[in-house]
């Protein structure tokens, strides 16, 4: 699916170039008129844009809201659904887990990586019993129910899940272990459930949608201040005027070749690019333009399948030089990360007779040997350096110790039965899931900052199309949590700005 998307270095750098300056701002005084006007416009109708219209018309503002496909939903409406919830939501009461603001920090604020957003990450965890509350309220419904597999969504219609490793080293020691991960009452994927939600709700208020819309730069005024944009409608450029700010959730930057090669080319060796094919980095371009900074351009999440079933973390996870680099039960995004960041994309899944069975991505083994030697060997990996990590690994193992990774230790079992099996796990050979981290850098608020941390006038944004929660590291359902939260807080400053 990625060589699909990828193009020669030329047309790569034609297509950057036409890009940066259709992005660059529009002045006021040019526009002889617009086609539309509202206090707030809103781009992109994902669940970040859904929430910030939903909250900007609460406000009370005049709310246009667009959206470059022809219906809303966005990227989130192909998601798992799973919302990052926690602090003591009635979920997590009646399924027995302890939580509040507090511990859900300390964990949050490990896992999000370095350079995570502190203030982000406070303001999510004390006010997300209240979120979980307001979607709710705008006929979300959540099932009171725990499903036991972590990581992903469940196939039934049970809410809870562990989606970050809470349960596992190091966060254990870090942090209460606590399921935050709550999926919308529906089967399986709940994206499209939950957006179908979000915008029947927008749909009940005086906002105004205007689909097949593309915005391509914003307008701004003699002062600097931004106050509209110019999008386009079949080759024709429709002007939409903002009077009190302008919010930007129009998603990540993870089908842009161009800055994808410059600030994240570990991308490029990935098997799918999580989006719904407009993740263009056209949001962050308008923001540059207008005198907005970007960060943490270079992070990335990037999942691997490994799980379901959690009972395959029995196996052991080694990289090109036959070395164990992480504990197996970690969060398979984690695992992810770690494999292609710092083991070059290469790494093998090690099983024995008993350990092995074909995962709910159906990996399946490459390589085969009577003995750990002649795995190696078939591996090709260096002499001995197998044998010595399984014989270590099994002389604790015997001890239901893990001391090296600390994994936990009911997945703590000698590799002893033949045949052993390896499956390689190298970024080329199994799905390698990604999308980008990196955009534009906001206040909680939703203001975009300039590099010198001044507020660019009347601009707002949220969602992928900034830099969020989620910095160098990343939970399953922070994304959904971020944008809905992050994309109404920027709803409500902009509803809130001076016309």
């Amino acid at each position: 699916m990625a060589e699909g998307r990828r193009r020669s270095g030329v047309a790569s750098r034609a297509d950057a170039t036409a890009r940066e300056r259709a992005a660059e701002p529009r002045a006021l005084a040019e526009v002889a008129r617009f086609d539309e006007e509202a206090d707030v416009l809103v781009v992109g109708l994902g669940c970040a844009g859904a929430c910030a219209a939903l909250e900007a018309a609460a406000a009370g503002a005049d709310v246009l809201a667009i959206e470059c496909k022809s219906a809303g939903g966005g990227t989130s409406a192909l998601s798992g659904g799973i919302l990052y919830l926690g602090g003591g939501t009635p979920v997590q009461k009646a399924c027995g887990f302890e939580d509040d603001a507090e511990n859900m920090y300390a964990y949050l604020l490990a896992a999000s990586g370095p350079e995570a957003d502190e203030a982000k990450v406070q303001r999510l965890c004390e006010d997300s019993v209240a979120h979980y509350h307001w979607l709710e309220q705008q006929g979300v419904p959540f099932k009171h129910s725990f499903y036991p597999e972590p990581s992903m969504e469940a196939p039934t219609d049970d809410c809870l899940v562990f989606t970050g490793g809470e349960d596992t080293h190091p966060w254990n020691q870090i942090a209460r272990p606590a399921a935050r991960g709550h999926k919308p009452r529906a089967e399986a994927a709940a994206g499209g459930f939950l957006m179908r939600c979000l915008l029947q709700a927008l749909a009940k208020t005086r906002a105004r949608t205007l689909c097949d819309l593309s915005a391509e730069t914003l307008v701004v005024d003699a002062d600097g201040r931004v106050a509209g944009a110019i999008a386009r409608r079949d080759g024709r450029e429709v002007a939409l005027r903002a009077r009190r700010g302008v919010v930007l959730c129009a998603g990540g930057f993870v089908l842009d070749d161009d800055l994808v090669s410059k600030h994240c080319p570990q991308v490029l060796r990935c098997s799918w690019r999580l989006s719904d094919g407009a993740d263009d980095g056209r949001g962050i371009r308008m923001g540059l333009a207008a005198g907005g900074e970007a960060i943490h351009m270079e992070a990335l999440e990037c999942a691997i399948p490994l799980t379901p079933p959690r009972r395959l973390v029995r196996g052991l996870l080694v990289n090109g030089t036959g070395q164990r680099f992480i504990n197996e039960d970690a969060y398979y995004g984690r695992i992810g990360q770690a494999s292609l960041f710092r083991q070059d994309g290469r790494m093998y899944f090690i099983h024995d007779d008993d350990s092995y069975e074909v995962n709910q991505a159906g990996f399946e083994v490459d390589y085969v040997g009577d003995t750990i030697e002649e795995l190696e060997r078939e591996i090709g990996l260096p002499e001995g350096a197998l044998v010595s990590t399984v014989e270590l690994y099994n002389r604790h193992a015997a001890r239901g110790e893990d001391p090296l990774f600390h994994k936990g230790r009911e997945f703590v079992v000698p590799l002893v039965e033949p045949p052993f099996g390896a499956i390689d796990c190298s970024s080329g050979r199994v799905t390698y899931a990604t999308f980008t981290l990196g955009g534009l850098h906001t206040r909680p608020g939703g203001e975009v900052l300039t590099p010198a941390g001044r507020a660019v006038p009347g601009l707002y944004a949220a969602g992928r199309t900034t830099s969020g929660i989620a910095a160098f590291g990343y939970v399953s359902g922070i994304s959904l949590a971020d944008g809905t939260y992050f994309g109404r807080l920027a709803g409500r400053s902009a509803a809130s700005a001076p016309r």
